[in-house]
């Protein structure tokens, strides 16, 4: 009887794990393996935050092993070399494992497959397991993907989807495999305050409280900073504590126009992840180059220091940069507010602020990060890429009140109402009152800096 090895990657979950059930027919025994692959720091993924969330993930999902009777058995070192060390030790002829779209994980794929032919073992990858639809399923006539999002969705809404599989019930596996021991979320240095606790326990409980009280005003509440009434479950899909095709399911069975709207934004995870399998190379370079000649030296490195910091006078863009920092995430509508105040009014390269952001978000990654900020700057996939969104107007259109502003800029908080979006307008000793940076530059500067900028390119 075959004993075969399941590698869990961005997959962290017992529920909806299509690798995990194939495995587990007709064999008796099978080894659930993560390997912490020092590589993947490398390229990017040791940001404190993701260590500390993906630690709880892996106790979440070692404890849904043991209830079921089994265990995680985690390695540290390269991939390929340790999963043929455990393939040996168990005597394995096969690897399960999902699918990976970024450059990285194909490399890696490609690697192991190689090392594992060479052990006389079959590697069988699962598609459909980080992704509602896969990559390249749906595809225009004459390209290997779509640039444009609304085409993309008219296809990708009508989509068959699988339904989503069970937890196992037993996982038993053989004692003779060693394993380390779990990393801890207190080993990681420098996490955000406010870090949500990761794993798919959270997950589904995130995701079924977030149906019953937030779907149905999902449509009209979801760009509304100060009411957080966001799924919040990006962590959650990143790490894969949670099935996006699960999730597509439990949403359309609710129903609605909000559960529809939540839907359409799990259509651009999606999207982004096509574009990216088609064009790795765009996680470093413009998916559409405008000829930018982004602002540098001293005067520029200046502002974006203000702006990671949350200082550059714009209280709407502050705030969100402290958001950021505090939790290790942000709400999309401020993500693409500070996204678009660096490169379209400070003309900053979209790189350095994807950098910062990666450093920060839990739920960083190359896909949707690189690919959002290529949107925002006009480099990507938006058929409008000189649009530029003016802060305080979209302060005044999803903070009214000035309630999330409050909130994260507690030195703004004596100001009332709307006026806490514009603390430039005070004057005199009211101005003085208020320990609060000016405007790092003004929007018609910006603006006129930016378009001289485009044009000149």
């Amino acid at each position: 009887m075959t004993i075969p090895v399941v590698l869990f990657t961005s997959d962290l979950r017992v529920h909806d794990h299509p690798p995990l059930r194939a495995a587990l027919e007709g064999a008796h025994e099978v080894v659930p393996l993560f390997v912490r692959d020092p590589s993947v720091d490398r390229v990017g993924f040791a940001a404190p935050n993701r260590l500390a969330f993906l630690a709880d993930c892996l106790a979440d999902l070692d404890e849904a092993l043991q209830e079921r009777g089994g265990r995680l058995v985690v390695r540290t070192g390269d991939t390929v070399a340790e999963v043929c060390a455990v393939v040996r030790q168990a005597q394995a002829d096969e690897v399960h494992m999902a699918v990976g779209h970024t450059a990285f994980a194909v490399s890696r794929e490609a690697r192991l497959r190689q090392a594992l032919e060479a052990e006389g073992c079959r590697l069988y990858v699962h598609d459909g397991v980080s992704t509602v639809v896969p990559p390249g399923d749906v595809t225009p006539q004459g390209s290997d993907h779509f640039a444009v999002f609304t085409p993309y969705f008219r296809r990708w809404v009508d989509q068959p989807l699988r339904k989503p599989l069970g937890a196992p019930r037993a996982v038993q596996v053989p004692r003779t495999v060693r394993s380390e021991e779990l990393p801890a979320r207190s080993a990681a240095y420098g996490v955000s305050d406010g870090l949500a606790v990761g794993g798919e326990i959270e997950g589904r409980k995130r995701l079924g409280s977030w149906l019953s009280r937030h779907a149905d005003a999902c449509e009209e509440r979801h760009d509304d900073l100060a009411g957080d009434a966001t799924s919040r479950l990006s962590p959650y899909l990143h790490f894969g504590a949670v099935s996006p095709v699960e999730v597509v399911h439990r949403a359309r069975a609710h129903g609605g126009a909000g559960a529809d709207a939540f839907v359409r934004q799990l259509c651009w995870r999606d999207f982004h992840y096509q574009v990216l399998a088609a064009r790795p190379e765009t996680s470093v370079r413009d998916y559409r180059s405008r000829g930018d000649g982004w602002r540098r030296g001293e005067d520029a490195q200046a502002e974006l220091l203000a702006w990671q910091e949350g200082r550059t006078g714009y209280p709407i863009v502050d705030a969100a940069m402290r958001q950021l920092a505090h939790e290790g995430w942000m709400h999309n509508r401020a993500r693409l507010i500070t996204a678009s105040f660096l490169t379209k009014t400070l003309y900053i390269d979209w790189r350095e602020g994807a950098r910062h952001f990666l450093s920060l978000l839990v739920d960083g990654d190359v896909v949707n990060n690189q690919l959002n900020w290529q949107w925002v700057a006009g480099t990507g996939t938006d058929t409008r890429p000189n649009r530029v969104l003016n802060p305080v107007r979209q302060a005044q259109r999803y903070d009214p009140e000035g309630s999330y502003v409050r909130w994260w800029v507690p030195e703004l908080a004596g100001l009332e109402g709307p006026a806490v979006h514009e603390p430039w307008r005070l004057t005199g000793l009211d101005r003085a009152a208020y320990d609060y940076p000016d405007p790092l530059v003004t929007l018609t500067e910006g603006l006129r800096r930016f378009r001289h900028a485009r044009e000149a390119g």
